[in-house]
């Protein structure tokens, strides 16, 4: 027997009545209606009957229908229970309820599929007691049930039976699915009864559920519980209600932004503009010309699908457009064509620089093998050296011999390796690596690439940009750079690499050992004045608007600037001297004054001053004045380095200058090598422990430190102890041990170059150091003279002279 949801209007059509509902008065007298003890028993499948409550069923099974024709004829009263299990088609009785309500058959109808429709109206609760047959149809014995209510007026059964019509009420406002006039209905219902029972029956309730509140014989349990459930029920169509808003706000959000959008749309592609749908098919478009590999244009494929699928208004929108620009605008696998002509390239680079031959022929090498092999992987070059020797200018150069592009990226101070790397497209702001930026905006895929400031870069808690560095620098794996931006291995593999460092040891190792490293010291005198001759006088009189008739400087007199006003190894501070000079000439040139055309030493004098740089040889007659060489950052200078002893009860060593820990380690290891060997320098042992020994290096507030002052302490000691003065003229570098050998130091060049603009005539090194003397061009070292030492005592044999002091006292 199935139950259909058709209301009573539509199953009786305008043949009968709707039954008034019931008040008071009403129920009395339909409760009084004689009941019979023996009773057919309809079993229904899905619902259950609550009494006075009027319901439509449709009856399908034999049995049933039997039982519903006899009864209407002879106008008899049923009992109705609900079965256990609403999939059994044949129940016995124990597979029905005990407890039911008495119904009356108020209409039957044939329906054109068979079956018979007919309606009941419930009347009182019973329960059956024995089954006195099963076939054609259930017939019991039955027992019938009263409803306990409350007596009198009952003040909390009151407000149950309130709450109940107040809470119904609530429903049917909150509920679509409900009509409005049954709101109308529940506030005409008077009986309490009826009305908790017509609730109970209209409830959205499992069986099972309703049937416990049949069984309920305290009307007022039943009327709490009805209350119970309905709160539920309340609940659940407020949550409903709550989430239905929300998704047709949404939805409604969404409509409103496509309409607006395709209004856009129009306006855009009325005003000659391009849509979306445009951008996508250029796109598509362009990457069928990119040279790129099944992976790369499968991956392109699949962003620029999702790209089709995202609301252009939202603002993940930008970000994937964005991206797949980014793919399309890089150049893959797009190359310059090197040029191979390399007497060119020599010339280009001999135009550009003065100088530098050994880097020249490294170029010429590189291009050399790619000419002949037509493919080599890159070579990473790290030009090191002091500040304006350059390095970086070199990479100019160098592009424009292979007729490539030319990219400069400086590291100075970089500390974040998404600087490197890129970030993840997915965080707002996001944006590719440097690297790759750099290669798109250069538009081929093996430009010349200068590392700027390669030993210039921190570290912090962003990464360590450095270790990023090993991709990019390695040739065995920047063949498939990763950038975390653009989710691709690019390949860097023909970018020629040039990387850029003043100081090597501030270069982390592993990234040291990628790269060919090539030094480049500082020029000599001779060959700044050069430099000057050929490229910076020239330079600047173009870039002050002046003709070469203007202005006109000899070598003599560019000699004399670069030894008076200039001591760097580089030549950019010689470059701004020249600009001053320049500049003054040019304030005259514009002013209409005379001025002698070829400058003269008192002219430079008149412009630029008097001469800042004091570093020359100062020769005096005090013992323990020692003229050391030294390195520094920006080229070499000259060191002095003093000592001198005063009476005390115990010896002690003391260092001042502000010397690091290698400096102090050497005045040490001197101190006690001296000690060791006294009776060899003549010197007495009683002197140790009755003079304090004090070393100073002059200019205290400047920090210095360094693996070279060790011979040049060690003659100042031993010239203190003897009071025999030191050589005129003569300087020296190297370190010591405390067997007495002397060992080879670095920044030779350098050293050099400071030797002679101090007028030094001699200069002791060791003998590992020959190697480094020899590398230099012989008219840049003319008028000096090497003592190259393996032992200490032969330092102290050539720096110090026989005799003693004049006037000196005999310790």
């Amino acid at each position: 027997m199935n139950i259909d949801n058709l209301s009573l209007e539509q199953i009786m059509g305008e043949e009968i009545e709707l039954i008034p509902l019931m008040n008071e008065e009403d129920e009395k007298k339909f409760k009084k209606q004689a009941i019979p003890e023996v009773l057919p028993i309809l079993s229904l499948k899905n619902t259950v009957l609550f009494p006075g409550v009027v319901i439509p069923i449709t009856a399908g099974r034999n049995k049933s229908i039997k039982l519903l024709e006899e009864a209407y004829k002879e106008n008899q009263i049923i009992g109705v229970v609900a079965q256990k299990n609403a999939k059994m088609d044949v129940p016995e009785p124990k597979d029905i309820h005990e407890i039911g309500t008495v119904a009356k058959i108020m209409k039957m109808l044939k329906m054109p599929d068979g079956n018979t429709t007919v309606i009941l109206q419930g009347v009182k609760r019973f329960s059956w007691i024995e089954m006195l047959q099963t076939e054609p149809y259930f017939r019991g014995t039955i027992q019938k049930l009263e409803d306990k209510k409350p007596g009198g007026k009952n003040k909390e059964f009151q407000a149950i039976i309130d709450s109940v019509k107040d809470m119904a009420l609530k429903i049917v406002e909150i509920n679509p699915a409900l009509p409005s006039e049954a709101g109308m209905a529940i506030n005409n219902i008077e009986s309490p009864s009826f009305l908790v029972n017509f609730i109970c029956s209209n409830l959205n309730l499992s069986i099972q559920e309703k049937q416990t509140l049949l069984e309920f014989d305290n009307l007022r349990d039943r009327a709490t519980e009805v209350l119970r459930l309905m709160d539920v029920e309340l609940q659940k169509l407020e949550l409903k209600n709550t989430i239905q808003s929300k998704v047709r706000q949404d939805l409604d959000q969404q409509q409103k932004e496509y309409f607006l959008y395709q209004q856009m749309k129009t306006i855009q592609e009325e005003l000659g503009g391009s849509s979306s749908e445009t951008e996508i098919e250029d796109m598509r478009q362009r990457s069928k010309s990119k040279n790129w590999s099944e992976e790369t244009r499968k991956h392109f494929d699949k962003e620029i699908n999702r790209l089709m699928r995202l609301n252009p208004q939202m603002p993940e929108h930008s970000i994937q457009r964005n991206y797949l620009e980014f793919m399309l605008d890089l150049p893959w696998n797009e190359f310059t064509k090197d040029d191979f002509d390399l007497k060119n390239a020599q010339k280009i680079l001999d135009r550009d620089h003065f100088g530098l031959e050994d880097i020249k022929d490294r170029i010429i090498e590189y291009l050399a093998v790619l000419k002949l092999k037509g493919d080599m992987k890159s070579p990473i070059i790290c030009l090191y050296g002091p500040p304006g020797v350059g390095k970086t200018s070199l990479g100019k150069s160098v592009a424009e011999a292979l007729g490539r592009k030319y990219i400069r990226m400086s590291l100075g101070g970089l500390h974040d390796e998404s600087e490197i790397r890129g970030h993840r497209k997915t965080y707002i702001g996001a944006m590719p690596g440097r690297i790759l930026q750099s290669i798109k905006k250069a538009g081929s895929a093996n430009p010349v690439f200068i590392l700027d400031e390669i030993d210039k870069m921190g570290r912090s808690n962003h990464g360590d940009p450095s270790s990023a560095m090993l991709e990019v620098l390695d040739p065995e794996q920047n063949n498939s750079f990763y950038d975390n931006y653009l989710e691709q291995g690019f390949d860097l593999s023909k970018v020629f690499f040039i990387a850029t460092a003043n100081n090597i040891s501030d270069i982390p190792m592993p990234l040291r050992d990628r790269m060919e490293m090539i030094n480049i010291a500082g020029y000599t005198i001779e060959e700044k004045v050069e430099i000057a001759y050929k490229f910076l006088l020239p330079k600047q009189l173009k870039e002050h608007g002046l003709k070469k008739t203007d202005l006109s400087i000899a070598k003599k007199e560019l000699e004399f600037l670069v030894e008076t006003y200039t001591r760097e190894s580089g030549v950019r501070n010689l470059d701004q001297q020249i600009a001053k000079v320049v500049r003054s000439i040019a304030k005259k040139v514009a002013m209409e004054e005379e001025y002698n055309k070829k400058l003269n030493v008192e002219a430079i004098q008149e412009i630029l001053g008097p001469g800042r740089i004091n570093d020359k040889y100062e020769n005096n007659d005090v013992a323990g004045v020692v003229t050391g060489l030294a390195w520094t950052r920006v080229g070499g200078d000259i060191l002095f380095i003093e000592s001198i002893l005063s009476k005390a009860k115990n010896g002690t060593l003391s260092i001042t200058g502000n010397l690091g820990t290698v400096m102090k380690e050497s005045a040490r290891i001197a101190l006690e090598y001296i000690k060791s060997h006294a009776e060899e320098l003549g010197i007495n042992q009683e002197v140790f422990e009755k003079y304090n020994v004090h070393i100073h290096v002059p200019e205290g507030a400047t920090p210095k430190d360094g693996p070279s002052a060790g011979i040049t302490m060690l003659t100042s000691l031993v010239s203190s102890f003897t009071q025999r003065k030191v050589k005129a003229n003569i300087a020296m570098t190297g370190e010591i041990t405390l067997r007495g050998k002397v060992l080879g130091v670095g920044g030779i060049k350098e050293k050099i170059l400071a030797a002679k603009r101090a007028n030094i005539k001699e200069i002791i090194l060791s003998e590992e150091n020959r190697k480094d003397i020899a590398e230099i061009k012989p008219d840049y070292i003319k008028g000096l003279k090497f003592h190259y030492v393996t032992e200490m005592m032969d330092v102290l044999q050539i720096a110090l002279l026989k005799q003693k002091v004049k006037g000196a006292k005999v310790l």
